[in-house]
């Protein structure tokens, strides 16, 4: 069974409403061109504002506009979409979720992911330590759906391994992401294809990926890839969609010419 799946790759800024209409229309495209279901990158509603804004932004669990927006969006186009992440209110009032939030084609919220990992960056003049605004999520979440499984993650997530294994057996991986152009040039592709082979199952990454309006340089190249390492789709930077095949067979056949899952012992 082949089925399209699309990664939406933006350049966001701080204002939700222009953000929000960018992410429907590149949702739009996705569905035009076959996507069953389509993924959003990291806080696609909102990068570059301070932290009084992105607190401000939060919204409680089950409402909001960005919530409906998505809702919405799923149900409109007939789609699974993974609304890539946004800030969601904490159990710490000065502090935020970063939430990734997953509806069906009926526009039905079916999985919520809280961002276990947080990211902590300092060289030169470039850093960051999201620990001192986001609360840390505890969970892994895996959902089903009609392509299969599906496992989430979000960014930094990425460089951490035994969280995937914790996942269990997937079908599919979907990492939102807002990569920094230094760590992503020197990690990204290495560590997303290390993550679709050791786990043997596709993967699908939506990034921010351009010069946002406050400076920022995001690394971009949304990509999919298959359970061999292949990478079937690529954008290197700037706002579009990437639109590959997800097939059962192939994911079958890796497995079973390689059956690497079943020798696991630990």
């Amino acid at each position: 069974m082949h089925t399209a799946i699309a990664a939406i790759q933006m350049v966001s800024g701080p204002a939700v409403g222009a953000n929000l209409a960018e992410a429907g229309r590149l949702i739009a495209l996705a569905a035009a061109r076959g996507a069953r279901l389509v993924a959003l990158p990291e806080y696609f509603p909102l990068i570059g504002a301070g932290d009084a804004e992105r607190l401000a932004a939060r919204e409680s669990d089950g409402t909001g506009p960005i919530q409906d927006f998505l809702s919405d969006s799923a149900k409109r186009h007939g789609i699974w979409l993974i609304g890539g992440s946004l800030p969601m209110t904490a159990n710490d009032p000065a502090k935020l979720r970063n939430a990734c939030l997953v509806y069906d084609d009926s526009g039905r919220r079916v999985a919520r992911y809280d961002k276990i990992h947080l990211f902590s960056f300092s060289r030169g003049a470039e850093s960051y330590n999201e620990s001192l605004t986001i609360e840390q999520g505890s969970e892994v979440v895996a959902v089903d759906s009609p392509l299969g499984r599906i496992g989430l993650a979000i960014c930094y997530d990425l460089r951490f391994p035994e969280l995937f294994r914790a996942l269990g057996e997937v079908d599919l991986l979907v990492i939102p992401a807002a990569f920094t152009e230094t760590t992503g040039r020197a990690h990204w592709e290495m560590l997303l294809r290390s993550r679709a082979v050791e786990n043997q199952c596709y993967l699908l990454a939506a990034a921010q990926g351009g010069r946002h309006p406050n400076g920022r340089l995001t690394h971009g190249n949304s990509m999919i890839i298959d359970p061999w390492g292949e990478v079937l789709g690529r954008l290197d930077k700037d706002a579009g969609v990437v639109v590959a095949e997800m097939d059962r067979a192939r994911l079958d056949e890796v497995r079973t010419s390689l059956p690497a899952l079943k020798h696991r012992v630990l």
